[in-house]
């Protein structure tokens, strides 16, 4: 039962929700929220002016969870739906992907299946008015769009679009409906026995998306495959433990959670395992996080795979959302993580120290993106993996084969360039006037990378292009970043050609991890640290 005085405010009966349903167990009102109760009730009833009531309660909550730990957080029922988007995989909305190009919303990519390609939009189509009212011009944001674009299911939105070589603009009227996020950006064969699966969430779909991805792979008769998840933040738990044990023979520990109020709870791989036997690496960087860490820290305490990269993120700690009556939520904390050796890897932490989001800045600032010998473990949290290697828990995954971050094709030119989307503009521009003559001449990506050049005249016309952006040309930062630059048009191109699958089979060939990954898969680094290959 949930107290209420007269004069309770949307703040007490949150406190009290708290305490009674997330605890589970009938209790009493404890002096603390019956003193935010009081003070309520003295505001409402005494206070000079009047109050933002909402506005105090939100502000409460979330300061109250600074004092517990980073990742609990709080979230406004007006955005838990678009919170919830990445992880549920799927949200509503027309089926298009945009880029905002000369001020207007230009259709890069329409999602097969969905509600704007049934109807016949392209890509290419720019959306110059959305129910009647212009778009163009007005330096709409793409937050801007998103609203206008997104839904409920059913629900329809008039667009008049501008197409090359139509003469007035074509109307079209879209039905909303369900759109899938997928989660596995990439899957595709990088040499003709090594297969290469990049995952950039873990969400609902995830561990689908890669049983899919791998059929195809082993359709093409796939002995070894690299596993990237750089830059992945973590997802649903459990989709990590049924991720891990695609590579995990029966019966072996993925991981185990503890809190306080949370016995240890101890997760293990099935007998059905999709690569149980072949060489397996896996790719991970300082932003790779949570759920991405229980599966390189599973596969590397049981020496299944090879992990490359920079060490993790360093996030051990679970979250579990609970409602809160106003239709806001919060994600609490409610365990730590471990791995099969006994690791948790959850980094240091104060409660409410605002450093802790600056890690990974430090981590730059002290070296250790750059040289493994900068990164220091404390002997207290040493660890063995099944097969006798040393590993540390208390700062995230430390790979086996460290890669430092690569800046020898990087300068100031470059990076003004990307800071200004520059080159993502130019490239939609080329394609929007060439998507016809490219999809005549290439039949695939393969034959793209192979035949497609950039050459002298293309690059200066790019140079041209980023001068009238007002980025000044810099032949020294050029010579330097050219590779990069021009790898970069190359995958953008066809990205918008074809998908993201595409593009990541044409940017992976400057992807220092991969090229490492292949190096240790084609030498002795397996059979030298002892991993197994099943």
């Amino acid at each position: 039962m949930i107290y209420k005085t007269p004069f309770c405010s949307p703040l007490i009966i949150t406190t009290i929700f708290l305490i009674v349903s997330f605890t589970n167990v009938q209790a009493q009102i404890s002096p603390t929220a019956e003193k935010f109760d009081a003070l309520m009730s003295m505001i409402n009833y005494a206070y000079v002016d009047s109050i933002d009531e909402k506005k105090i309660s939100d502000d409460a909550i979330r300061n109250l969870l600074k004092e517990l730990d980073p990742h609990s957080i709080y979230i406004p029922a007006e955005e838990l739906k678009e919170v919830n988007e990445p992880l549920v995989g799927n949200f509503d909305g027309i089926g298009v992907q945009f880029s905002i190009l000369e001020d207007t919303i230009m259709i890069s990519q329409t999602i097969s299946g969905g509600p704007s390609e049934k109807l016949g939009l392209r890509a290419g189509d720019r959306i110059v008015k959305i129910d009647g009212n212009s778009v163009a011009n007005i330096g709409i944001k793409n937050n801007d769009v998103l609203k206008k674009l997104r839904g409920v299911k059913g629900t329809k939105v008039k667009v008049d679009v501008y197409r090359r070589g139509s003469k007035d603009l074509i109307p079209f009227t879209i039905t909303r409906d369900k759109i899938p996020l997928y989660s596995v950006d990439a899957a595709y064969m990088v040499t003709p026995t090594v297969g290469y699966i990049k995952i950039s969430r873990f969400a609902d779909s995830t561990v689908e998306e890669f049983k899919q991805a791998l059929e195809k792979l082993k359709a093409q008769h796939v002995e070894s495959l690299i596993m990237d998840l750089s830059d992945n933040g973590g997802g649903y738990l459990n989709r990590a433990i049924e991720l891990a044990d695609e590579y995990l023979s029966n019966g072996k520990e993925v991981v185990y959670t503890v809190g306080k109020n949370n016995p240890r709870q101890d997760n293990y791989s099935t007998s059905v395992g999709g690569f149980e036997k072949g060489k397996v690496v896996v790719l991970v960087n300082e932003s790779s996080a949570s759920a991405s860490e229980i599966v390189s820290g599973a596969l590397q305490d049981w020496d299944r795979a090879l992990i490359v990269g920079r060490r993790t993120f360093a996030k051990g700690l679970v979250q579990k959302p609970y409602p809160l009556p106003d239709g806001s939520a919060v994600r609490l904390t409610i365990a730590r993580y471990y791995t099969p050796s006994g690791r948790c890897i959850q980094k240091h932490y104060d409660p409410g120290d605002e450093n802790y989001d600056m890690d990974i800045s430090m981590r730059y600032l002290h070296g250790e993106l750059y040289s493994a010998d900068s990164i220091k473990f404390i002997d207290s949290l040493k660890c063995k993996t099944m097969g006798g290697r040393v590993v540390y828990g208390g700062g995230g995954i430390m790979p086996d084969v460290f890669v430092g971050l690569d800046t020898s094709m990087s300068s100031k030119y470059y990076d003004e360039l990307r800071r200004n989307g520059t080159i993502n503009d130019f490239t939609l521009n080329y394609v929007d006037e060439h998507r016809a003559e490219l999809l005549s001449k290439y039949k695939d990506v393969y034959q793209f990378k192979n035949d497609f050049k950039i050459t002298k005249d293309f690059l200066e016309d790019f140079i041209a292009y980023a001068e009238k952006k007002n980025i000044k040309r810099d032949n020294i930062g050029l010579k330097n970043s050219e590779r990069l630059i021009n790898t970069q048009m190359r995958a953008l191109i066809a990205r918008d050609l074809w998908d993201t699958n595409a593009y990541y089979v044409i940017i992976n060939d400057i992807n220092v991890f991969l090229v490492k990954a292949l190096q240790c898969l084609q030498d002795d680094t397996f059979k030298k640290m002892k991993i197994s290959d099943k």
